[in-house]
């Protein structure tokens, strides 16, 4: 499931019972669709690519979303590491049951992530890189608006009764 510092929504319900039922939790976009590698920030979207209309990078959503990169960016500063490892290391300090899996096609881009796993994070780390992204301040929509219905979040699947 999508999972991020801007993906939080499976975090009331989704890994609480993957807890309770002992199933880990395979998270993909660990870095926000690449935004907190700078992506559209730092590098340029390619046109062809289909992040360029994804709707927490249109226009109005990614001037919006700039400022918590800058955040990022600043509270990474603090943590002598890349805003990628910070948003990473972050992720990996959520439990042993949450797997991270970047992708990328770059070896830097690699390297960068192994990195994270040198940044250690505190308690009050984690508080304060969760409240420098607020979930309620991020622009824009989580899902493409033609896959937005296909969520778990509109699943009618229940557990047996106990």
């Amino acid at each position: 499931m999508e999972y991020s510092l801007w993906s939080r929504d499976i975090e009331e319900t989704i890994i609480p019972l993957c807890r309770e039922l002992g199933i880990g939790v395979v998270a993909y976009s660990p870095l926000g669709r690449d935004f907190f590698a700078g992506k559209a920030l730092v590098e340029s979207i390619p046109n062809q690519s289909l992040l360029a209309t994804h709707p927490r990078f249109s226009e109005e959503n990614l001037e919006r979303n700039k400022l918590l990169y800058k955040r990022v960016d600043e509270l990474a500063s603090k943590h002598a590491c890349t805003p990628s490892q910070l948003a990473l290391s972050w992720l990996l300090h959520q439990g042993n049951d949450i797997i991270s899996i970047p992708g990328t096609t770059k070896m830097r881009n690699f390297e960068n992530n192994i990195g994270s796993l040198a940044v250690k994070l505190t308690k009050e780390d984690l508080r304060e890189v969760s409240d420098t992204v607020p979930v309620h301040k991020i622009a824009g929509e989580q899902d493409y608006g033609t896959l937005a219905k296909y969520s778990w979040k509109f699943a009618t699947t229940s557990l047996p009764p106990k």
